[in-house]
């Protein structure tokens, strides 16, 4: 899930290292477009959650040293290093443990109780499997992290707060320079 094609698993295994060792994690890598104007889209952030602006620029600045050493990629691209943001897409068993209460649509690569597409509470995980409250249903689903394609966090109040409560606590955590 966080790379969708052989290309991007290919580089995730070239870059994994490499944001580890900047001290990130790759959440997301995507390398989008036809043979012109390619972008290699990365979303990071630390072990702990965090990415800010300076994180995104020191992250690019570490992958474009080993992508203009290996060059990977055939013909031009653009790279983009971002935060997952608050909507994140969740490509790792810790971020379903990590959003349980939070409402998300989730997409399966097969079908599933008459379904591929899915969208409820999150309910932790259970082994190898996502547990999510659907709307309607009585008794948590299940759903094995193997099948899932695709998987979003749903934009709603409490997300936001949770965003906001976050970004309220880096701030409170960064010492404040005083002008002299």
């Amino acid at each position: 899930m966080r790379g969708k094609t052989t290309e991007d698993r290919t580089l995730l295994e070239l870059l994994d290292p490499v944001a580890q060792a900047a001290g990130y994690e790759i959440v997301r890598l995507r390398l989008m477009g036809g043979e012109h104007a390619r972008r290699l889209q990365i979303m990071a952030e630390t072990p702990d959650g965090e990415m800010v602006v300076e994180d995104c620029a020191k992250l690019s600045r570490a992958i474009s040293e080993i992508m203009d050493a290996a060059d990977p990629i055939t013909g031009e691209y653009t790279l983009e290093v971002s935060s997952p943001g608050v909507d994140r897409p969740l490509t790792r068993m810790k971020d379903f443990a990590n959003y349980e209460g939070h409402e998300a649509r989730l997409e399966l690569d097969r079908v599933a109780d008459g379904r591929k597409r899915f969208r409820g509470l999150l309910a932790g995980v259970e082994g190898d499997n996502v547990a999510i409250d659907l709307e309607g249903e009585a008794e948590t689903a299940l759903v094995p992290f193997a099948w899932i394609v695709e998987a979003k966090l749903i934009l709603t109040d409490q997300l936001m707060k949770r965003g906001a409560d976050e970004r309220a606590a880096r701030l409170a955590d960064t010492p404040q320079q005083t002008p002299e």
